[in-house]
């Protein structure tokens, strides 16, 4: 039918059957177009004659405004189609077939809206927005949905579940037309997800669960953990991938649950604890992928993720208590020297936890991917197994021993600088784990003061890098005496070039000696034991007398900065160069330091011995004598017996026997009678014969427990200033709280200190209170 122009139909009143016959001509061709009997388009001049038609229709005066039966016909249209079209197509197919007619018959819905649309456009924008009506798009969008999607819903969704089960049992699908199918569950419900979520998701969620249900089942049975593992980690990306290709993104997470659920939670404890590939295997194993593999599986599940790294702190835990069983055993082995014990507690054990350490750290920041929780689990477990003693050694003494070995000049390896910056980086790391910081900085002080003051380490540069970590992971406080002792020794090569000059430059002064003079800042430095020893003539004056000992022409001295010598022109001559360089500045002289070069005038070869200021005084008495008594020796040189005793051990009893003794036996007592040994002779021509080692351990310990009093009054005198009044439960837990960087307070010597304090009335206890203690300005 062709339809009038504009200016034809201008001035006609138009009748709703002939207005209504011009739109139904339109709406037949858009059903043939629709359904392949007509491949004409509409024209711009057919589109406009059908918008003014329905426009005249709705802009007419009564009883000629036709807009309300407008808008019944525009609904009619709909049911009509659906009913006499749509409908009869889907019922006679099934399955996947019934899934592309549904497709294509929402399609063409879709279409004939937009045709539509364009028609009653006007009676859009005026009677339905006036009269407040659902618009034109509600309106074909809820026929559709009253009448084919109520009735083949669960048909579809049957259909598009049975195709992804296809699809997961590895079957080709069509995924293009499950995800149309799909948006239409979303689409039909406008702007919500209500009936995607009720009619489709709940429904594949719960098959879902059903499905990997039944395939653990089989898997559990029928693979092995880590297959099994595997085939689940499959899964999850499966699923993950299925929600991007063709799920509507808000059933993403649920869907992963559930697959989680039924995969892994359900089996978790068999699949963690598997004996030969649970995650303790694993670990035992060192399998990095597998390990990596089962974190990514646990980790987005709380509760699981948190059993997980208990197992890892458990694994740890018994790795290092391992070697600390290991060293305990090699340690009391009847078989193992002093020297190899030494080794062993310093070097062998420290490595190895070094070694444990940096193994499992590897796994939480490769494996575990960084995780916080891997972090805290690793940090608790060093710390059980790292402040355990090893055969009455401290974790402290035993990291700091290494930290010497590894700094000291020909400490055992050749290491390069990079390996020694990587060992005492974890070596900081360890320490951290370590409760009594304090103790180990002490042990260090002592270790670190022999290298400096006997030039014995490989670098100051380590020296320096090594308190530079120590300071930024522990404080600063725990290294201002270190550091200070470094800087000594650096201002101690400036002022010895200094005096070196100075004597070149003074021609009164002419020492005819080589002597180095190291100056030191007491308070931070070890403290020394400090005699006024008697030394034998040679020592004090400028003759060489020709009997079998004599006094090289090289010594050297160590002092402190209110420290030591022996030579008086030295002194005289070093003295004289300080006064004028510093003011107001004692020097007192620490003889336990000095160190000599002695030529010994043996019968075989003459040799050079390399000798402590105190071994060169014993045996230079040997010059006027050729026996001398136990008692002779103590009264000249004026020493205390037990510093008698370790002389005379190291020169007639060890490895170099300078002196023999009679009566031939292992003790030294004050009946011994003592004779230089002109028989003695070495393969080499200078020898160093060292001193006896002092037990130094009992000593520190009692250093820093003292200390350890101090900082705990300290401590508790700061809160309480700060706080006024405190009950006895939070003044403790503040005062642990303060101190834990340095050391773990005892309780016990908490309360002990409180009550002190209380005693010179630092504090008072409440009278109605007696937990209440109050500061006393």
């Amino acid at each position: 039918m062709e339809i009038e122009t504009w200016d034809s139909l201008e001035m006609v009143v138009m009748e709703f059957e002939v207005g209504w016959g011009f739109v139904e001509e339109g709406i037949r061709k858009i059903k043939n177009i629709l359904q392949g009997r007509d491949e004409t388009n509409f024209s711009a001049k057919a589109y406009i004659n059908f918008y003014t038609i329905v426009y005249r229709m709705c802009s007419q005066k009564s009883p000629y405004l036709y807009d309300k039966d407008l808008y019944d016909k525009y609904k009619a249209v709909f049911e009509d189609y659906i009913t006499s079209v749509v409908l009869p197509s889907l019922r006679e197919k099934h399955d996947e077939f019934m899934l592309k007619e549904l497709l294509k018959q929402w399609s063409n819905h879709r279409l004939m809206f937009r045709w539509l649309s364009r028609f009653f456009d006007h009676l859009e924008r005026h009677y339905v927005k006036r009269s407040k009506m659902p618009s034109l798009s509600d309106v074909a969008l809820t026929c559709f949905r009253n009448l084919v999607y109520e009735e083949v819903k669960g048909k579809a969704k049957d259909a598009v579940i049975s195709l992804i089960d296809r699809e997961r049992e590895g079957e080709q699908i069509d995924k293009a037309l499950v995800k149309n199918i799909v948006d239409i569950f979303v689409e039909i419900g406008a702007s919500e997800l209500d009936y995607y979520t009720e009619d489709f998701e709940k429904f594949f969620l719960k098959h879902t669960s059903a499905y990997y249900s039944r395939k653990a089942s089989e898997w559990i049975l029928e693979k092995s953990c880590l297959d099994y593992i595997r085939n689940a980690e499959e899964c999850l990306k499966i699923e993950k991938d299925r929600v991007a290709q063709y799920l509507h993104y808000y059933s993403g997470e649920k869907l992963l649950k559930k697959v989680q659920r039924k995969l892994l939670i359900e089996h978790a404890s068999q699949l963690l604890e598997n004996e030969y590939f649970g995650f303790r295997a694993l670990l035992h194993d060192e399998k990095v992928d597998d390990l990596s593999r089962m974190y990514r599986l646990f980790s987005k599940i709380t509760n699981v993720l948190e059993q997980v790294s208990e197992m890892f702190k458990q694994h740890v835990v018994a790795e290092g208590t391992a070697l600390v069983k290991q060293a305990e055993n090699s340690a009391s082995n009847k078989q193992v020297n002093i020297t190899s014990l030494s080794t062993l507690k310093s070097q062998s054990f420290v490595r190895k936890v070094i070694e444990l350490h940096n193994k499992n750290l590897a796994y939480v920041n490769d494996c575990f991917q960084n995780d916080s929780l891997f972090h805290k689990a690793l940090r608790e477990a060093c710390e059980f197994f790292c402040n355990k003693n090893i055969m009455g050694s401290s974790s402290a003494e035993l990291l700091a021993s290494f930290c010497d070995n590894a700094l000291k000049n020909g400490g055992g390896e050749k290491l390069s600088g990079e390996t020694i910056e990587e060992m005492l980086e974890t070596v900081v790391k360890l320490l951290t784990f370590i409760h009594d910081k304090d103790l180990f900085v002490e042990f260090y002080r002592k270790k670190l003061a022999r290298r400096l003051l006997f030039e014995r380490n490989a670098s100051d540069e380590h020296e320096r890098s090594f308190l530079a970590k120590l300071k930024l992971h522990c404080g600063g406080q725990l290294t201002s005496k270190l550091e200070g002792m470094v800087t000594d020794i650096t201002l101690a090569r400036k002022n010895q070039a200094s005096f070196e000059e100075y004597l070149d430059s003074d021609p009164h002064v002419d020492l005819d000696l080589d002597f180095t003079v190291t100056v030191l800042t007491a308070g931070i430095w070890p403290t020394y034991k400090s005699f006024d020893v008697s030394l034998p003539a040679e020592m004090v004056t400028d003759f060489i007398l020709p009997l079998g000992l004599f006094l090289c022409s090289h010594c050297l001295a160590k002092l402190f900065e209110f420290c030591f010598l022996f030579q008086l022109n030295c002194v005289g001559a070093f003295k004289e160069f300080y006064a004028a360089k510093t003011k107001r500045r004692k020097l007192t002289w620490i003889f336990s330091l000095g160190t000599c070069i002695v030529n010994g005038n043996f019968e075989p070869k003459t040799m050079e011995l390399i000798v402590t200021t105190y071994q060169a005084a014993l045996l230079l008495l040997f010059n006027t004598a050729d026996r001398l008594s136990y008692s002779d020796i103590v009264e000249q040189l004026q020493l205390s017996e037990n510093d008698v005793v370790r002389l005379l051990h190291s020169l007639s009893y060890a490895r170099y026997k300078i002196l023999t003794k009679e009566p031939n036996t292992r003790s030294i007592s004050p009946t011994d009678v003592f004779e230089f040994n002109l028989k003695f002779t070495d393969k080499m021509r200078r020898i160093m014969i060292p001193l006896p080692l002092v037990e130094e351990k009992k000593k520190i310990i009692e250093d820093v427990d003292k200390d350890r009093r101090f900082s705990i009054d300290a401590a508790i005198v700061r809160i309480m200033k700060s706080r006024k009044v405190l009950s006895h439960q939070q003044l403790v837990t503040e005062c642990i709280e303060q101190l834990s960087h340095m050391f773990k307070p005892d309780l016990k010597v908490i309360k002990k200190r409180i009550e002190d304090l209380i005693t010179r009335e630092y504090l008072e206890r409440d009278d109605d209170n007696p937990s209440l203690f109050r500061y006393l300005a």
